[in-house]
């Protein structure tokens, strides 16, 4: 999974572990922007219309709850594509 875009669309204030590997993310606290959600990281990261399960620090989110679980500096985030297969 290619994450390197998602560095170049904000400013780097908030370093997150995502599936193992340092990613500075941009807070979108300032400007009247959105806190940066899991649903936010999802869409930069093309994610958004896939299923995935998203761990947060050790709790498994449901995908309801992603649009209001805001992410923080320091948070470890793991991201599992889901596929079918036989």
């Amino acid at each position: 999974m290619d994450l390197t875009l998602l560095t170049h669309r904000f400013p780097l204030d908030m370093t997150v572990i995502l599936n193992g590997e340092s990613r500075d993310l941009g807070s979108g606290a300032s400007g009247g922007e959105a806190a940066f959600s899991v649903s936010r990281m999802l869409g930069e990261l093309g994610l958004d219309r896939q299923p995935v399960l998203v761990e947060v620090n050790g709790l498994a989110l449901l995908k309801k709850e992603f649009d209001d679980h805001d992410l923080h500096d320091g948070d470890r985030i793991e991201i599992v594509r889901m596929v079918a297969g036989g």
